[in-house]
C-alpha cells in the first residue's frame, strides 16, 4: 500500500487532520486524516453510511468538524470557495426550474471570481444543444450534466463530484470522464464519490475506502485489490450434485463460493492451496482460471472483513 508522505501545506490541495464529526450518537467521520495533492484524480468509496457525504460536506464548508481541522489550499474551506478555487457537483439541492440552461450557467459564471466564457462552459459539459431548454424540462442525466457545467463555471483548482454520472448513459459517461481527465492533466485535483466501482478502477489515480467514518484503505486501484488478500478461482464441472457442492464448500481458505449451473466461482486467500485441494476431490475442473479480484470484489472483501471485526 502507498504510505502518504508529509507534504508542505502549500503543496496540498486538501488536508484533513484528525477530523471527527458526530450527529447525535452517530459518528459519521472518525479521526480522519488524509491529504490530496494537485493533479490527482481520487475516488472516494464506501458502503452506505460510510461517511462519504459527511466528508464532502466538511471539505466544502457545509459542516464544521467537531474536532480536527480541514484545510483547502492552506486556508479554510469557505475561504477557498470564496476565492473561486473549488467547484462542486452535489446530489443534494435542486436546480432553478423556470430558467433556461444558458441563463443558469450565465448566472454561475457571473458569480465566479475567475469565470469561463458561458459558451465554453456549455460546450465542455456537453449541454450546448440544451442551452435554450428550461431546466425543469431536463431528464435526470441532462440535469447531471448541467450540474457539472455549474461546477466548472470558473477556473477551479479543486473539483468535487458526488455520484456525478448517475442517470447518464454509457456514451455520455465516457465523454464526462474524458473531460475530467483533461481537468486533472491541467493540474486540477478531482475528487469524486461513486457507486460505480468500474469508474473508480478505470479513472482514479488513487482510491480511498471509507467505512464507519474511518479510512480503511488508501492507494491505487491495484494496491486496493492486493490489500483484499484474496484471488478468484473459477471452473466448470460436469457433475454438481449436493454432495459435490458440500465438498466444494469445505475447500480450504475460501472466503466466498458461488455455484451456477455447472460453473463454480470461488474466492480464496490461498488460491494455490485451494486448487490443490480441489484436485484432491478426484474431479476434473475444466476452464480453470485463477485471477486477482476486481476492485468491486476487493471493496466488498475489505469492508466485509471490517464488519466482521466489529461484531
Amino acid at each position: 500500500m502507498t504510505t502518504q508522505t508529509t507534504a508542505p501545506p502549500a503543496t496540498r490541495a486538501v488536508s484533513f487532520e484528525q477530523v471527527t464529526k458526530n450527529y447525535g450518537d452517530v459518528r459519521a467521520v472518525d479521526a480522519l486524516t488524509l491529504d490530496l495533492h494537485p493533479g490527482e484524480t481520487v475516488a472516494l468509496l464506501g458502503p452506505n453510511g460510510a461517511g462519504k457525504s459527511s466528508t464532502l460536506d466538511l471539505l466544502l464548508g457545509l459542516r464544521r468538524p467537531d474536532s480536527g481541522s480541514v484545510r483547502v489550499f492552506g486556508t479554510s474551506p469557505r475561504e477557498a470557495i470564496t476565492a473561486g478555487r473549488v467547484g462542486a457537483m452535489l446530489q443534494s439541492g435542486g436546480l432553478m426550474g423556470e430558467v433556461t440552461v444558458r441563463e443558469l450557467v450565465r448566472l454561475a459564471c457571473s458569480l465566479h471570481p475567475r469565470p469561463h466564457r458561458v459558451d465554453d462552459v456549455l460546450a465542455q459539459a456537453g449541454v450546448s444543444q440544451l442551452a435554450d431548454r428550461k431546466v425543469d424540462k431536463l431528464s435526470g442525466g441532462q440535469e447531471q450534466r448541467v450540474r457539472f457545467a455549474l461546477a466548472t463555471a470558473g477556473a477551479n483548482d479543486l473539483i468535487v463530484l458526488d455520484e456525478p454520472t448517475t442517470g447518464m448513459d454509457v456514451t455520455v459517461r465516457q465523454a464526462f470522464w474524458a473531460t475530467m481527465r483533461e481537468q486533472a492533466d491541467q493540474g486540477r485535483t478531482v475528487l469524486f464519490a461513486t457507486h460505480y466501482l468500474e469508474e473508480a478502477d478505470a479513472i482514479a489515480d488513487r482510491v480511498l475506502v471509507l467505512h464507519r467514518g474511518r479510512l480503511l484503505a488508501d492507494g491505487t486501484a491495484a494496491e486496493i485489490k492486493a490489500k483484499a488478500g484474496a484471488r478468484k478461482v473459477s471452473f466448470d464441472l460436469e457433475t454438481l450434485d449436493e454432495v459435490r457442492t458440500r465438498e466444494l464448500r469445505a475447500l480450504p481458505f475460501l472466503t466466498a463460493i458461488d455455484v451456477s449451473g455447472h460453473t463454480v466461482r470461488l474466492q480464496s486467500t490461498d488460491a494455490d492451496a485451494t486448487v490443490h485441494a480441489l484436485y484432491g476431490l478426484d474431479v476434473y475442473p475444466r476452464n480453470l482460471e485463477v485471477a486477482g479480484l476486481g476492485l468491486e470484489q476487493a471493496f466488498v472483501a475489505i469492508t466485509t472483513a471490517e464488519e466482521a471485526k466489529a461484531c
